[in-house]
């Protein structure tokens, strides 16, 4: 629920702090649907200050390379929901230390679309509070599908669908067994140009294979990960934007033929694999450096449970 109050200018001086997980989306069969947080993070500092407009400071990944004005995602996040509720947007500096690789399938723009809403959000803390199913709503219309934004907000495994009222989501918790190791190239990948290779339609027996493969997958990623590597199988969408990243098929058919739970990152081009336990992130590991002639960085990261958090830091002395 979404309640507004009078409007009020928000003190300059106050400061606060955003920390947006990475998201694994798709995990093989469940296209669109399925999503994974992961412990690899982007984090903001953002402070008002008198002078108008937003300046975006952006340090690590994607510095000196995206923009650093109102134009910045994290900026026209932040604005989008400002505008939402009618208020105006203060001056703000903005800090942004950007871990998550950009264009390589692992969410890095619905961590940028998330980080502004949840400054926004708490920002208008007091004046407009917004709730989860605000939160969703807001950035799915930016990101334009929940699959990636849905973990970013709330952590661990997501389901994610569309309603007649909206986007709608369910968080899971992963089993503790569960270990993740991506492996991310030197190239990247449009998500527009991934899409775009998608058939307007597929076989019948292909739909039915993977809506079997996606109820197994929540079960072997909740309950029974020994299950993972058949649940990972999928018909939908990996076969058809292989061509587009020959190098990443190659590695992930090496990898499930030595009995690895592995698959398109997103949209790709990077490798996830998901364990049943953590000697299997390592078994990867060596079969990667061994098989592949190309450089992949491997990242050996955690089911992130908490999802997006904001920490406002008030002004001393104001209300």
């Amino acid at each position: 629920m979404t309640h507004t109050a009078d409007s009020t200018s928000i003190p300059v001086g106050t400061t606060l702090s955003v920390k947006v997980p990475a998201t694994t989306a798709n995990l093989g069969p469940g296209f669109d649907t399925l999503g994974l947080a992961l412990s690899l993070y982007d984090e903001l500092e953002v402070e008002v200050r008198e002078e108008p407009g937003i300046h975006v400071n952006v340090l690590g990944v994607g510095e000196g390379v995206v923009p650093t004005d109102e134009t910045n995602l994290v900026a026209r996040a932040l604005a989008h929901v400002f505008e939402r509720f009618g208020q105006p947007v203060p001056g703000l500096e903005i800090v942004a230390h950007n871990a998550i690789p950009h264009s390589r399938g692992l969410g890095s723009s619905g961590a940028a679309i998330v980080a502004g809403i949840m400054a926004a959000k708490g920002l208008l803390e007091g004046i407009v509070d917004i709730g989860s199913i605000e939160l969703l709503e807001l950035a799915t219309e930016l990101e334009g599908h929940p699959d990636n934004v849905a973990p970013a907000l709330f952590g661990g495994l997501t389901i994610a669908w569309v309603g007649e009222d909206g986007p709608k989501h369910k968080k899971l918790i992963a089993h503790r067994g569960v270990s993740a190791v991506v492996f991310v190239p030197e190239a990247a990948m449009s998500t527009a140009l991934a899409r775009s290779l998608q058939p307007a339609s597929v076989p019948h027996e292909d739909a039915i294979f993977n809506v079997s493969r996606s109820a197994l997958l929540v079960a072997a990623l909740i309950q029974s990960p020994e299950l993972l590597l058949a649940a990972t199988e999928d018909r939908l969408h990996q076969s058809y934007r292989a061509s587009a990243m020959l190098e990443t098929d190659e590695l992930i058919r090496m990898l499930r033929e030595h009995g690895l739970a592995a698959v398109v990152s997103g949209a790709g081009p990077s490798v996830l694999v998901l364990g049943n336990d953590p000697s299997q992130r390592l078994l990867a590991a060596d079969l990667v450096a061994a098989n592949s002639v190309s450089t992949w960085q491997p990242l050996m990261l955690a089911v992130d449970f908490k999802g997006a958090t904001v920490m406002v830091h008030p002004v001393e002395g104001s209300a």
